[in-house]
Parts: structure tokens; C-alpha cells; sequence
């Protein structure tokens, strides 16, 4: 019997395929067959993404492109491979060793999930010098304390943007009562163009929250965006930043901040590591046609 090329080929890789084991998404919990780190270089910086959770959610048009059809939201998400029936959300965390200061940007769902990927990436929550809040919502301030109100990270300085712990001061919600304002006499206030520390810059972001902030590593020449929620999905908030998303509680203000932050890292060519982007979180922009972008995956270059 006469094998075509592709015959030969398809046939030889059926049995390590059928080998594999399997990769299933656990719901609210990291990918159990997945790294839940990641670390890059940044000049002298180690730059650690945390992957403290991840989750399918189902209806992804109820949640992104809610300006846009049916119609156009299918054909954008078929032309890039995506289902319409779900999404899968992750939840990452990032750690920026300066060398004299361990900074956690984020805390993730819950103290015991970031805890553990801290202590797979090699840190005890006593090493944290530094905990940066980019926003309020649930998912960035679950982790501040555990289950009895402890604090998780009990050695650190607390920073955050004082437009956004204004608001949510003045507005309150279960979470931001439960998780932040005990904290409250513990924080440093920044406002744009200010540093948590050398090299670590806060930038306003400002739509998806009141306040919300990203935040620019500089290190031996080279730079990173911690772009936190600013986009939530690398084709259907990254790709067109001019679909509203459910979760921006000021849609315009979040489309025009996403045009600018994507302006920036294609003209100037950093990375960005998205809280919400598919693990390790960082990828890269470049411009695709009239007022659209392209998210490139990270591969090896800050390795």
C-alpha cells in the first residue's frame, strides 16, 4: 500500500497523540496540568506572572463587543479560532523582583491561590515588600487577607491610586469594606507619573474602574507594561479596542485608554502583561488596519 506524505506524517504522530495526557481547565482553580509561574528578565529585573486561577465562562458576547451584532462578533471570533459558546478567563498576578524589593502586583481570588503559586515561584508571602493594587475589583484585592481577616502579606507596604480608593471609599462594596478598607491607614496614595519604587511607574489607565491604573517597569534599558484590565481579551478587547466590555464601568473612557496603551506598545514595541490575557499573560502589539491591533504572544524574548 502506497502512504501520500501526509498519510505517513499523520499516522506517525497518531500514537504520541493518543499517549498525551490530556489538559483540563479547572473551573476557578489553575489548569492542573499547567505552570502556575512564569519568570522573564527585564534588565535587572525578574519579572514573575502568577497563574492564581482560571475559569470557562460561558456567552463571551454577554461580556465583550456588546456594541457589535451576532453576526460581526461570530465572524471575528471564527476568523481567530474562538468559540462563541465560551471563554476561558485567567487570573494572573505578577511579581517584580528589583533586587533590593519584591513587589506583588495584584493579589488574585483568594490569599490561599496566591500564595501557592508564590511559593512555587520560590516566594513566602513574608518576602513581599510591596503589594500594588491596580484596581478594586474582587479578583485583584481577594488575596489581602485570608479567610479569618488575617493579612496575607503582613511585611508589606500597601500602594494603590488614590482616584481609585477614593471612589470606592465614598461608593463601598462588600469586598472593598471586607478586604480594603482595614488596610486603609497602611496605604500609599499614587497618582499618574509617580513610582512605587525606581523604575516602577504608575500610568493613570483610567475607564475600566475610576481609577484604574497600569504601571511601566523600566530596567537597563528596556520596558514592560503591567496593563492589569485595561483589555480583558487578546481578540475581542486587544484586537478592537472599540468594543465596549461589560465589566467597564466607563465603556468610553476604557475604549479610549485600550487605543492609547496599544498605540503605545506597537509604536514603541514593549511588551504588556495582561491580567486576563492566556498565561504566562505577556505578549506584544502591532497595528492591524484602520484602528485595530494584533496580540502577539510572547515566545522567548525576555527569557
Amino acid at each position: 500500500m502506497n502512504l501520500t506524505r501526509r498519510q505517513t506524517l499523520l499516522a506517525g504522530a497518531a500514537a504520541p497523540l493518543a499517549a498525551a495526557p490530556s489538559l483540563t481547565l479547572a473551573q476557578n482553580n489553575a489548569p492542573a496540568a499547567l505552570p502556575t509561574h512564569r519568570d522573564f528578565t527585564l534588565g535587572d529585573f525578574k519579572v514573575t506572572t502568577l497563574l492564581v486561577g482560571s475559569r470557562s465562562v460561558e456567552n463571551p458576547h454577554g461580556i465583550f463587543g456588546l456594541n457589535v451584532d451576532d453576526e460581526t462578533f461570530e465572524t471575528v471570533s471564527t476568523e481567530n479560532f474562538l468559540s462563541t459558546d465560551a471563554a476561558q478567563f485567567f487570573f494572573t498576578p505578577t511579581v517584580v523582583n528589583t533586587g533590593t524589593d519584591v513587589i506583588l502586583f495584584d493579589t488574585g481570588l483568594n490569599a490561599a491561590g496566591t500564595t501557592s503559586a508564590l511559593s512555587a515561584a520560590g516566594y513566602d508571602a513574608g518576602d513581599v515588600t510591596h503589594v500594588v493594587l491596580t484596581h478594586m475589583h474582587g479578583d485583584h484585592i481577594g488575596g489581602l487577607t485570608n479567610d479569618d481577616g488575617v493579612e496575607t502579606f503582613a511585611n508589606a507596604a500597601y500602594v494603590t491610586g488614590q482616584v481609585e480608593f477614593d471612589h470606592w471609599a465614598q461608593a463601598g462594596n462588600e469586598g472593598f469594606d471586607a478586604k480594603v478598607r482595614p488596610l486603609a491607614e497602611k496605604m500609599t496614595f499614587l497618582q499618574g507619573g509617580q513610582d512605587v519604587r525606581s523604575g516602577v511607574t504608575a500610568v493613570e489607565a483610567f475607564g475600566h474602574t475610576p481609577g484604574h491604573m497600569g504601571y511601566m517597569l523600566e530596567s537597563g534599558g528596556s520596558q514592560l507594561f503591567l496593563m492589569a484590565d485595561a483589555a480583558n481579551h487578546y481578540v475581542w478587547s486587544v484586537a478592537y479596542p472599540d468594543w465596549e466590555v461589560r465589566f467597564d464601568m466607563d465603556k468610553a473612557a476604557a475604549a479610549a485608554t485600550r487605543k492609547t496603551l496599544m498605540d503605545m506598545a506597537s509604536a514603541d514595541r514593549f511588551p504588556l502583561i495582561g491580567y486576563h490575557m492566556p498565561f504566562p499573560g505577556m505578549g506584544f502589539i502591532e497595528t492591524r488596519g484602520e484602528g485595530g491591533y494584533r496580540y502577539v504572544p510572547h515566545s522567548y524574548q525576555l527569557i
